[in-house]
Order: structure tokens, then sequence, then C-alpha cells
């Protein structure tokens, strides 16, 4: 879709249809708005004065014109009460406004970006997010079936109409880094929507090698002999029940930057999980091909904060394996010895993301990080707990949760703290081994975190468990059915708020 910006008035816009926005406590119509209900007979001054149109948010109503001004018709779209709103009120507005002039089969519309008000210290964050909304609203999957000539139709072109000129500086970088962003999104949804046949680790890494030269980024892809040479046993092992072998993507942006701190992200990159030889049960296993959605996230939020320039040294780090129930498939009962050293007893060969996120989190170290982030669709007690609106967060920097919160908040990808209290270790102790892969049935969310902690006591670490919010079951304002691209729009949103990481960050480091 093309994105023009002007200003002028709207006697003199043409347009298939003009969008004004609308606040649920407006007490009468105002600026632009009132011309156009002078024009019209005040009808829509009667339309909010007999509340047959009441400006909730994503409440809409749209008009004829009747040729009494230049554009064809006029859409309300409420944002619900003033004091309510956030740039996500605006992402949701935008979004409802995309899918109906897309469904209406309009190819053109103008917004009328004064009657949102945008608030001036965050303005281009607000532009930022209508764009978001725009173009996620309109993702569609539809690379695998017959798409007739009808469901093809979508807006081309969306003009964002100002009165003054003022506005249009922040609203270009908002602009500019809302259609990165939702691109980047796109690029995870379509990652995590394909079939698991199309999208094997040998496959995937193809495709992060190709994104790295478009980027001019350094790509490395660890091979089963190299990762055999490092000890990633987590990885290997996870791997040996299929016939598509393992890899480890490896991602480096900014390499050379100076004075500037490293963030690792590691995402989990089940391709397939089929729970192993403690097989899934069939209901939803289709889903599956989903595990890999915290792989996916990274590699958008890379190509994001690439495009964008951020001054910080980024690294990605993805292993990429398929769980499998073969004749050579790792067991119940067998120990895995890790990267790092550590040895852990493997009690469920379904608790394998945080056998290969182990091995990552380890090498993680060579880095020396100001700060690891690891996303993972990492354990369905996760969706017990907290459902499918907010992701789990846990970690051992205070300072980095804190940082971790603010960016869900901003961006609407929220995060509700677990604890990683010393008693839940306890419930990974092995007697055979360092650790056990599984604590059992109780606080399931909260022990496989305590696992991946063993691996991250050198540097500050955040985990998020995206399980639950991944995927979704249902359309809304700007998020389809499917691959949500979580932790896309939160880990760039951290890189562009970063400021220097403090040196004495006290870590709490999980117990020996």
């Amino acid at each position: 879709m093309n994105i023009t910006l002007k200003t002028g008035i709207i006697e003199k816009e043409f347009a298939e249809i003009v969008v004004f926005y609308l606040y649920e406590d407006l007490q009468a119509v105002s600026g632009s708005l009132t011309y156009c209900d002078t024009i019209l007979n005040n009808t829509i001054s009667e339309l909010l004065k007999k509340k047959e149109f009441i400006a909730k948010l994503n409440k809409t109503i749209t008009l004829q014109t009747y040729g009494k001004i230049p554009a064809r018709r006029i859409m309300l779209v409420g944002l619900g009460k003033k004091k309510d709103v956030t740039a996500d009120t605006i992402r949701q507005a935008a979004g409802t406004t995309a899918c109906i002039v897309r469904d209406m089969g309009m190819s053109s519309v103008t917004s009328v970006m004064d009657s949102i008000e945008v608030a001036t210290p965050d303005s281009d964050r607000w532009y930022q997010a209508y764009i978001e909304g725009c173009l996620l609203a309109l993702y569609k999957f539809q690379k695998y079936r017959h798409v007739s000539p009808e469901e093809k139709k979508e807006p081309k072109t969306l003009t964002l109409l100002f009165s003054n000129k003022e506005a249009l500086k922040p609203a270009q970088g908002g602009i500019k880094n809302g259609k990165i962003i939702a691109e980047a999104v796109c690029l995870a949804r379509d990652l995590v929507n394909t079939p698991s046949r199309d999208k094997t680790p040998t496959i995937l890494a193809n495709t992060a090698k190709k994104l790295a030269a478009d980027l001019k980024i350094h790509c490395r892809v660890l091979s089963i002999s190299e990762l055999k040479k490092l000890g990633m046993g987590g990885i290997l092992g996870v791997a040996q029940g299929s016939n598509q072998p393992a890899v480890f993507i490896i991602l480096d942006y900014n390499s050379r930057a100076k004075n500037q701190d490293t963030i690792v992200f590691v995402g989990k990159g089940i391709t397939f999980d089929s729970g192993g030889i403690c097989l899934k049960p069939a209901k939803d296993m289709d889903q599956m091909k989903s595990d890999m959605s915290g792989g996916a996230a990274v590699m958008g939020a890379i190509q994001a904060i690439a495009k964008m320039k951020l001054p910080q040294r980024i690294i990605g780090l993805i292993p990429c394996a398929e769980n499998m129930p073969g004749g050579s498939a790792i067991r119940p009962g067998d120990i895995v010895k890790f990267h790092s050293g550590k040895t852990a007893e493997v009690v469920n060969t379904d608790a394998e993301g945080r056998l290969i996120l182990a091995d990552a989190l380890g090498y993680a170290e060579k880095y020396k990080p100001n700060a690891v982030i690891d996303l993972a669709t990492l354990t369905g007690a996760c969706v017990v707990a907290l459902g499918t609106a907010v992701t789990g967060m846990m970690g051992n920097s205070a300072e980095l949760k804190k940082r971790v919160k603010s960016v869900g908040e901003k961006t609407w990808e929220r995060v509700w703290e677990l604890p990683l209290w010393e008693e839940y270790y306890d419930q990974i102790k092995s007697d055979i081994a360092d650790i056990k892969n599984s604590g059992g049935p109780h606080a399931g969310a909260i022990t496989a975190a305590c696992f991946l902690g063993k691996f991250t006591e050198k540097y500050p670490w955040v985990h998020l468990d995206i399980a639950g919010t991944a995927w979704t079951d249902k359309n809304s304002a700007y998020i389809q059915k499917g691959a949500t691209g979580i932790g896309v729009r939160l880990l760039v949103q951290l890189i562009q708020d970063w400021t220097q990481f403090p040196q004495k960050d006290p870590l709490n480091k999980s117990p020996s």
C-alpha cells in the first residue's frame, strides 16, 4: 500500500472515502468535521446527539455524501474515551479502518489525522502505531490457497491529511518506522504460518542467510559437525529422531559497534514439535508448526533494527531442530551434555525447547553480552497460568525485567512476571545428572525457566514464554487468525529505547 502525507482541507479532498476519528466523550463536532456536518444538514451532530452513533473504540459508521463534498463517503471511527487513549488505541482504530475499507472494496482512503488530536510529546510514536495498525490488519497468509480476484482487493493508497505542515516531520519519521516494523512482523508471521515441510531447519537457515545478505549483516550457520565440536548435546539430542539435520543460526548486526552495548536475542527454533517419544495428542498438533515463533521473532526484529540503523550490536541466536519420534530419537531417561558442560536427565522428550535453548544461552556467553532476552513457545503451563493475552516473563535482572515490561506496555505486547524462587529449583534436581528437564505437573512455566536459569548465571537475562501469545484462533483489530508475530515489536522498541545498561546490575543467580 502506498502511503502519502499531505496538507490540505477536506473541502478540496477528492477521495473514495474520508475517515474521521471521534472520542466517545466528544461534546460536539469540531474542526473540519464541522464543515462536513454542515454540508450534510447536521447529520453527524444529530447521530451523536441521539446516540445513534457512540464513538466507542473500533465502532464505525459510514455515510454517503451525495456529491456535496469531493469525497464520496465519510467514515466515523470511535477511539473510546479520550483519557484512555494509548498508542494501541490508535493502532486498533487504524486496523479497524483498514479492514473495513478493504471489505468495502475501496482502493484509496484519506484519514484526517487532526481528528485524532495526537499527543505532541509522543506524536511520532502515535503515527508509527497508526501505520502499524493499518498494515498489520491487512496481512493475509495466502501462499497455499487459490485466491479469487475479489479477495485480492485491498486499499492501494492511504493518504494522511494534515492541516498543519509542522506535523509532517514527526509524522514522516513515525510512518517510516511503522512500515519497517509492520514488514518485520509480517515476515515473522509468514515464517510461523508456513507448514513445517517448507521450513525445515535447513530451509530456515537459508532464509536467514538471504535476510542477512539483503541487510548486509553477518550470518553464520553451524552444521551438525560444528555442533558436535562445540558439545551442543541439547540441540543434537532433540534433532536425532528426525531426518532433518539440526542447525544453529547466528545473526550478527553491527558487529563493529563502538562504545555500545551488546544485546543477544535467543529464539527457539523447533520447526515442528511432535513431542518426540512422549508424543503429543493429535488434537491441534498441526499448530506445532508454530514452535519456532521465538526464532521467527528474532529474525523479524533484527530485520527491523538493521533497517532502522539502530546503534547497538545485536546478536540473534536461533537453535533449530525438528522433534520427531524416530527410531533414533532421544528417550526418557537419557542424559544430555550441553555446550556449558552441564548435564540434564531427559524425563520428558516433549520438554525439548529448553534443551536447545540451554546450548544457545550457554553459547551467548562468548559475546560478553550486556543483556540477553530469549523468546520461546516453551510451556502449555504458561497458557494455563496467563491465558493468551499476555506473555510470561522471568529472569535474573530487575533492571532488564523493568525495561521489558515498560516496552511491553508501549507496544501492547504485554508481559507479566512470574517468580524464580529457590524452592522452584528443587523441582528440577536430578539424582543422576546436574538437573532434569521437567519439574513435574506444578508451576511448569516457572520450572522451565529455572532450567534455563542454570545457563544464564553470568549475564543479565530475561525469558519470555510466548506459548499463549504466539498464535491466535480469532481475528482482532490488527491481528489475523494464525501467527501473531509476537515479540518483534517488543524487541524493536526495547532497542529503540535502549540506554547503556548498568555494569553493576545485581543478578539473582540460580541456587547451586
